[in-house]
């Protein structure tokens, strides 16, 4: 109990100015430390960072020292501070080298030498409502000869970041974006993020265009790859998109906007079906939205995120580039090549589940994806009474997987760069380079592939590659693992009634436990 340890090693000096205080951090696998401060009654009640000095032979617990105050316990903003800390988020303001990088405020985006004009197709996005770094945007329109083209055009963040460059580094560290319940943290800086590399709708912008020719049927006869020029018709809510979807076609012979976003939910369907049959698993993750008070940010509601035929549209297409991009790079750096892999699950990892789910008459097979895929089919047929438990079936077999990996291809035998979940024989991010710095790499290694810019020299070398990716892995676990956390937070506050008495307080639910 923390009252017996600090009472023991608590004391004044001598000095009559310092004391010894006990220090018990948040990580529990961390034991006490002691601090010797001239501001004891300063600190009591507040979350501190602290760095580890010493630990003497002769001394129960470590020594350390102050490093900074973070607030007040139990404050919205000071736990968010904590857990950026407890997962080594990145926050600090970029410095000054990294915005000397970025071109000025009134840069203009005009056609260049080398580029695909594409400015007359009707490209659109499709987000979540109110995003501003818009990574991807889609076109499909029908071809002379009966069969449709399908775009997709992923920002060129490239353009703008040159590899080496004092940006670039600071992206590189970085390695990712992380999404909190009440703020986002950058890979880049926002000019980037949010203006110039953002796909929003009635500009111009740079994108890396990947074009398909497919057949109604959803079979592709052609794919080209381009460094291009796009303006956006439209920037739609999932929402928006998914009413588009469920439009009459009666109503939609002079809609632009619907025809596009028909015929990519047309091929959307197919490639999904091709997926799962082949063995692509449909879990689910507990996601949830809040909604915050205007001023204070504290939750005043929390729901559970709504999923329309529209996310499934622009994830098959977002699937279907990465897949299509990384057989590409591969064909030209067999060795070189930045993928993602996912390992299939050790069956120890799937043991618990495994006992729990027979409890319920439901059985899980993990021999490869696809039995995994059917077991997890056939529950849900036998909790068709019952969806809440199917949900979290999925979403703890989820959590029984090992995670995916960024590696190098050279690295890797063929056979280990198989993707489980996905039932994919090989697969990269190309999609997300505003707030994935994998995607970055896999930018540079496509443009060299054909043939429009050379491969930067670091990109070469398999020892930094293997650097790059572990740092990628890292970075991508813990963006994750503070996402979560701050969900957490903001749930505790909402029962808890909020900060300032907004939120529910206390609910009554239906659980399983």
């Amino acid at each position: 109990p923390h009252d017996v340890i600090a009472e023991k090693h608590e004391r004044e000096h001598a000095d009559g100015v310092t004391s010894t205080v006990v220090f018990f951090p948040i990580d529990n696998r961390i034991p006490p430390i002691l601090l010797r401060t001239t501001q004891r009654d300063r600190l009591v009640g507040m979350r501190i960072l602290v760095s580890i000095d010493s630990w003497p032979a002769d001394s129960e617990y470590p020594l350390g020292h102050y490093v900074k105050t973070l607030g007040v316990t139990g404050t919205k903003d000071t736990e968010t501070q904590v857990l950026l800390q407890e997962f080594r988020i990145p926050c600090e303001p970029f410095p000054a080298k990294v915005l000397a990088c970025l071109p000025p405020a009134d840069y203009k985006i005009e056609l260049e030498p080398g580029r695909l004009d594409m400015r007359h197709l009707p490209v659109l996005s499709i987000d979540p409502p109110g995003c501003k770094d818009i990574d991807d945007a889609l076109h499909c329109i029908e071809l002379p000869n009966g069969n449709w083209q399908c775009g997709v055009h992923i920002a060129d963040v490239t353009h703008y970041v040159e590899a080496g460059s004092a940006i670039d580094l600071e992206a590189a560290n970085r390695s990712t974006s992380t999404y909190l319940v009440n703020k986002r943290l950058d890979m880049l800086p926002s000019l980037l993020t949010t203006d110039l590399c953002s796909l929003k709708g009635n500009v111009d912008r740079f994108a890396f265009s990947v074009l398909w020719e497919v057949t109604p049927e959803a079979d592709v006869v052609d794919v080209e790859f381009h460094k291009s020029i796009i303006h956006s018709i439209a920037a739609l809510t999932y929402q928006q998109a998914q009413s588009l979807i469920d439009k009459p076609d009666k109503d939609c012979k002079d809609d632009i906007q619907a025809g596009a976003v028909k015929r990519l939910a047309v091929l959307a369907r197919k490639f999904r079906e091709r997926r799962i049959r082949a063995g692509a698993l449909t879990l689910a993750s507990p996601e949830v939205k809040f909604v915050l008070d205007s001023e204070s940010l504290n939750p005043t509601d929390v729901q559970a995120y709504t999923l329309y035929e529209a996310n499934a549209l622009v994830e098959e297409f977002m699937l279907l580039a990465n897949v299509t991009v990384s057989k590409k790079i591969l064909r030209h750096y067999p060795t070189l090549s930045v993928l993602r892999r996912h390992p299939a699950p050790n069956r120890s990892m799937f043991d618990g589940l495994i006992q729990k789910a027979s409890t319920k008459g439901v059985s899980i097979c993990i021999d490869d994806s696809k039995k995994l895929a059917d077991s997890l089919d056939e529950a849900g047929k036998k909790l068709s009474d019952n969806p809440y438990l199917d949900k979290l079936i999925r979403i703890l077999s989820t959590r029984c997987m090992s995670p995916a990996q960024y590696f190098c291809s050279g690295e890797y035998q063929a056979k280990d760069w198989h993707h489980y979940g996905l039932a994919a024989p090989v697969y990269t991010h190309f999609t997300s380079p505003i707030r994935r710095y994998a995607d970055v790499c896999v930018h540079r290694l496509l443009a060299a592939a054909i043939g429009v810019a050379p491969l930067p020299v670091f990109l070469s070398s398999k020892s930094h590659l293997h650097d790059l990716a572990a740092n990628m892995n890292r970075r991508h676990r813990a963006a994750q693992l503070a996402g979560r956390a701050s969900v957490q937070l903001h749930t505790l506050i909402f029962f808890a009634g909020g900060e300032e008495g907004e939120g529910g307080g206390a609910k009554e639910e239906d659980a399983y436990v």
